[in-house]
């Protein structure tokens, strides 16, 4: 159900306007060949002068079908944007030293030297002088590194790696049975546990800081937690998980260690905290968990400070995906979906927030601040993809800095605009609509629902590949949001709690039938999509609405709740939704009762389904049930599955296959 995280070179020097802003004459649609040219950017983090940016600038490479990634460094006021890192695999996490003297990343050695497992060169953890001369790997993990913090003077590395597992010695003489517990049916040997090790920054001997039965990272957390330094650097504060599987992930708590080493101290006890940082002054520490603990509300940020822990963001009352600390720790800067729209709010630790004006950009990444409180952030607008962005004060409006996209404006894209209606149960609801690049007044088109994953996620105008293709094939595509999603607060997202099919699939009906008054859908010849919780809500909605789809695409669809919670890795997680174990008496028919494949002998429309072999998340178990249900009813369904091990094919090759397959079925069933 994608719920945890939760749901994608050429190496030259470039300069850019100030704005970003080029004129193009528009050429054509956007097409298929188009999405390999597509570059994504993440993990902006600027110096605390705001004078330069770091940056993991990725583009696919179709020859060897993986990303090309590299750090960029980019100067704000030239507008001079250079590599870093050159030739290196996996390259991500772009850290500046508390001086900006050198910059720190994760990155695959370019030889097994790492001493891997099977001899696999590990991610490590290098850093680079910012005057000139080579990265120095400093970590040797035999596993790997999962994530990394500096030490406030600069002089150690904080990082997670995980362990070998506890009985390496056994597995390698063929004894390699293990217990089943909370893991996944995927999982094929015993578990390694991660733990917290010190390194000095120039290079030397790691000592490991923790060691138990807990781990401070899991199978499947996204993003993966990183070790907080106390101010003075006396202590490191690290994310506890009971095990090393996610299905327990709902009780991490937050520990502390000494930095010199010693026994470790419970910081924050409440069950859910996860994703803590120190204030840039005084001692105040912040960290996000569930709103009053309750799974089904959305992320909030905790402030413990003077003695006392309190929800800053609490006047909100809404999921809240990352935040950052103001300079001086005055505040905290807040993103998150509010609408249609990915925001930033600035958040006083006493008080109400504020929303930035961001104009016609949406936020799609973690903001950096810098001591200066300019912001740097990676954005989107409806018809542009990935830019870097600054807002330099305050007051100011944000900046385009980066052109890597500007291929788009060359072409001709559809224009996506929000549309809201009443929903069932009184509540306030929206989505998106994108229309043909060259729609005309009065003209009517064959409909595309294109729903989000999640559940606790969101659709925005924010620029979407999908939704563009299935638009230059004459479609009107619509984007529904439906309770449990996160951009209209607490209580919407609460309300999928034990309704977790009936009542979205009453929301996106009474969202079609907005659409439908406004006189450009074809109604005979509307289609239902979507991957993950969206391919759930795709055949819920054609298997209780059979009558109103001429064409479904389901991708990694859950379809059997009581199976998926025996066998997918969130599990256990999937009971806050129900209350209870489907395997117990008192919940196993509201289980059975939201599983779609209860309903599948009604279903009427063309299905084409696609997976993952080996996706963990939502076990392709479910599709292959879907499969044979329809299949045996008679019904037109095609089934093509992608050996790969993740939720969504990770390589460009294979998305765009499933993009050609989807927006096909679409063309062949609608048009």
């Amino acid at each position: 159900d994608g719920r945890a995280g939760n749901k994608i070179v050429l190496i030259v020097a470039v300069v850019v306007s100030g704005a970003g802003a080029v004129g193009h004459a528009a050429t054509r649609d956007f097409q298929l060949q188009d999405v390999p040219r597509i570059v994504s950017l993440s993990e902006a983090r600027i110096f605390q002068d705001g004078h330069e940016i770091a940056v993991v600038v990725s583009r696919p490479d179709t020859k060897t079908d993986k990303p090309d990634q590299q750090i960029d460094l980019l100067d704000v006021a030239s507008g001079v944007l250079r590599p870093l890192t050159r030739h290196r695999k996996d390259v991500h996490a772009p850290r500046w030293s508390p001086h900006g003297h050198r910059l720190a990343f994760i990155a695959r050695p370019s030889t097994a030297g790492a001493a891997g497992k099977a001899g696999k060169p590990q991610d490590q953890v290098f850093v680079m002088p910012m005057d000139g001369g080579d990265a120095l790997q400093v970590t040797s993990a035999k596993r790997g590194v999962l994530s990394f913090s500096w030490s406030p003077g600069g002089a150690r590395i904080a990082y997670i790696a995980k362990n070998p597992p506890p009985n390496e010695k056994a597995i390698k003489a063929h004894d390699d049975v293990f217990r089943v517990t909370d893991n996944n049916f995927m999982v094929h040997r015993d578990a390694a546990r991660a733990q917290l090790w010190v390194v000095p920054s120039a290079g030397g001997a790691a000592r490991r800081l923790t060691d138990g039965a807990f781990s401070l990272d899991t199978d499947q957390q996204d993003p993966q937690p990183a070790p907080a330094w106390s101010p003075h650097g006396h202590s490191i504060a690290f994310v506890r998980f009971p095990d090393p599987f996610w299905a327990l992930s709902f009780k991490s708590v937050i520990d502390t260690v000494p930095a010199n080493g010693g026994a470790a101290t419970v910081l924050v006890p409440l069950q859910g905290s996860i994703m803590m940082r120190y204030a840039p002054a005084g001692d105040a520490l912040a960290f996000m968990r569930p709103r009053g603990g309750d799974e089904n509300n959305g992320n909030a940020v905790y402030v413990n400070m003077d003695g006392r822990t309190f929800d800053a963001t609490h006047a909100l009352a809404r999921n809240i995906d990352t935040y950052a600390w103001l300079p001086g720790g005055r505040g905290l800067l807040l993103t998150g979906e509010d609408g249609t729209r990915s925001v930033l709010w600035r958040q006083p630790l006493r008080g109400v927030a504020r929303r930035v004006d961001l104009g016609d950009v949406d936020i799609v990444s973690q903001p950096s601040v810098a001591a200066t409180g300019a912001i740097a952030f990676i954005g989107r607008t409806a018809r542009h993809a990935d830019e870097l962005y600054i807002i330099p004060s305050n007051h100011a409006a944000p900046r385009r800095l980066t052109d890597l996209n500007g291929f788009l404006d060359t072409l001709t894209l559809g224009r996506s605009t929000a549309i809201r209606w009443r929903g069932p149960g009184g509540f306030r609801e929206d989505g998106v609509l994108t229309y043909p690049p060259n729609d005309r007044a009065g003209g009517k088109y064959p409909l595309v629902l294109l729903i989000h994953g999640g559940p606790e996620g969101a659709s925005t105008v924010a620029f979407s590949s999908l939704a563009q293709l299935l638009a230059a094939k004459g479609f009107v595509v619509f984007q529904p949001n439906y309770r449990g999603s996160t951009n209209l607060g607490d209580a919407y997202q609460h309300a999928i709690y034990r309704d977790t099919g009936k009542g979205p699939g009453e929301d996106v009906m009474a969202g079609l039938a907005a659409v439908e008054q406004l006189g450009i859908v074809e109604r005979h010849d509307i289609g239902v999509s979507g991957w993950s919780y969206g391919g759930y809500m795709t055949d819920w909605l054609t298997s209780h609405y059979p009558r109103v789809w001429k064409a479904a695409v389901a991708g990694a669809a859950l379809n059997d709740w009581v199976m998926d919670y025996t066998i997918a890795y969130y599990q256990q997680g999937d009971e806050y939704f129900f209350g209870g174990s489907p395997w117990t008496r008192k919940y196993y028919r509201i289980w059975r009762a939201q599983s779609p494949i209860t309903y599948a002998a009604r279903v009427k429309a063309p299905t084409l389904i696609m997976g993952d072999v080996f996706d963990p998340n939502v076990p392709l178990v479910n599709s292959y049930e879907w499969y044979d249900a329809l299949r045996d009813n008679g019904v037109t369904v095609r089934f093509y599955a992608y050996p790969a091990h993740t939720h969504f094919p990770p390589d460009i090759d294979r998305q765009m296959d499933v993009f050609r397959r989807w927006t096909g079925w679409m063309q062949r069933y609608l048009q």
